[in-house]
């Protein structure tokens, strides 16, 4: 998968952090490499997917994402992190 980079605002970051994951290790994971799965009955208006990746000391990490196009670029929004 080809993205320029990640989505974050208020939202997604404090979704994410509330489960103890923060923005900077949700990236670390993406860049570690993750299985990609799609989450076809999370939503009906987008197309979601789920990765599953480890982190720097092994621990695994399940990540709810969409892509969005952002001008000529696709971006991940990570959606929620546990």
């Amino acid at each position: 998968m080809d993205v320029a980079g990640f989505e974050w605002d208020d939202g997604n970051r404090a979704k994410c952090q509330k489960h103890g994951v923060s923005a900077a290790l949700i990236e670390d994971v993406f860049q570690r490499g993750v299985m990609l799965l799609p989450d076809e009955a999370r939503s009906q208006t987008e197309q979601r997917f789920r990765a599953i990746g480890r982190d720097e000391t092994g621990r695994a990490l399940f990540i709810a994402f969409t892509l969005r196009e952002r001008g000529t670029d696709m971006v991940i929004r990570p959606i929620s992190a546990r």
